[in-house]
């Protein structure tokens, strides 16, 4: 890529430069200003946007780990070509919670601590270790991709020689943390709503994230090829969009068991804001991609696959979002909503994020070199076009 390519300068091209820029100066007025200037938050609301958004980020990543599982322990090689992708977005998800992480709490200077500071009886302490310990695994897997790049054979034999103990600490690691955020929220039943609260949550949190990290495989799959004019493997994709759909099935299933077993069913006819967004989260979280998913054209059809994975996406961020704040603001007494700053610094870490994975497929062998054609109707079109230039 040319330097004068890079900078033509474009309409999204000025957008994220000006996004990045608000970022940095919000980013600077938080660690010289501190969290009451940059921030709504409050002793009764000491999690809001960026605590959230660690949560989608760490959800929305977990395809790496349940990808590289169904390829490397149940191979299943359908799906290998969409490991490297899973794995790289696993890898900027977490390196993205954890700058957000840093910025919150505003003492970079002091994340040795976890290392040595142990509390083996908090939730805490234990998603630290697992965050640690599966970034590392993440960087071990990705390992390969860039040694490829410039041709050293050594070190991937080495790395190939460990890899099935590396995915299985993998899959190890991510499962403990992934279920362990929901469990974060065991300890505050008399604070985060009941429509939202249950002794399930660690396995609500678990199932969810599964679905939503395969739809942003999908999600990504669909712009790469848009951004590269690369075709789309419509045979896994379909076969990942069909794992989602069982993925929601169970996922709403044990919801409405939950509901049923803890007697919760009568908070759904109650007005409110909380019941409101519930039924917001449930509806394009599940009801809408459920239908979409349940129906063979829709899997076999790029653009409404698409779609689908981003009601998915959408439903997963909105549940999120209210499980950290929606659901205690009542208990709070105080209604939470992001500062300018908070905004700022987040949407400049997406874009960063964004720049990195787009920068990474370009210049390493990310994705499959040959472009594959998109569908059946897409080989029929493509055979009679060259009938007729004939």
């Amino acid at each position: 890529m040319k330097l004068s390519e890079i900078l033509k300068p474009t309409f999204w091209k000025v957008v994220s430069v000006i996004i990045v820029t608000v970022g940095l100066y919000s980013t600077y007025f938080r660690f010289t200003r501190g969290l009451g200037a940059s921030t709504n938050l409050y002793d009764t609301v000491p999690w809001g946007l960026w605590i959230g958004f660690d949560f989608l980020g760490v959800g929305l990543a977990a395809a790496g780990f349940t990808i590289a599982a169904t390829v490397h322990i149940f191979h299943m090689h359908k799906f290998e070509p969409i490991v490297r992708p899973a794995i790289l977005t696993a890898f900027i998800g977490y390196s993205l919670v954890a700058t957000l992480l840093i910025v919150d709490l505003g003492r970079p200077e002091n994340f040795w601590h976890p290392l040595v500071m142990w509390n083996i009886h908090s939730v805490m302490f234990e998603i630290t270790w697992c965050i640690i310990c599966y970034t590392t695994v993440l960087v071990l897997e990705f390992a390969p991709v860039v040694l490829e790049k410039f041709n050293l054979k050594a070190p991937i034999k080495l790395l190939k020689k460990f890899s099935i103990p590396v995915v299985i600490a993998g899959v190890l690691f991510s499962t403990l943390h992934q279920s362990s955020f929901g469990s974060l929220y065991l300890i505050v039943p008399g604070r985060l709503h009941p429509l939202w609260y249950s002794p399930l949550l660690p396995v609500h949190f678990y199932i969810s994230c599964i679905g939503v990290g395969l739809s942003m495989i999908i999600f990504e799959s669909y712009l790469i090829a848009r951004a590269f004019n690369r075709g789309l493997n419509m045979n896994i994709l379909s076969g990942a969009a069909f794992a989602v759909l069982i993925d929601l099935i169970i996922g709403f299933l044990l919801k409405v068991f939950d509901f049923i077993s803890t007697g919760k069913l009568a908070l759904l006819t109650v007005p409110s804001k909380e019941t409101y967004l519930f039924y917001l989260e449930i509806l394009i979280g599940t009801f809408i991609p459920i239908f979409l998913l349940s129906q063979k054209k829709v899997r076999e059809d790029r653009k409404w696959l698409y779609f689908s994975a981003i009601f998915v996406i959408a439903g997963f961020m909105l549940n999120r979002l209210n499980v950290c704040t929606t659901g205690l603001e009542r208990s709070a007494g105080y209604t939470y909503f992001p500062s300018f700053d908070e905004v700022s610094i987040t949407l400049m870490l997406v874009v960063l994020a964004m720049f990195a994975f787009r920068l990474v497929v370009k210049f390493f062998p990310v994705f499959e070199e040959e472009p594959i054609l998109h569908s059946k109707q897409n080989n029929v079109l493509e055979t009679k076009q060259i009938i007729l230039s004939e």
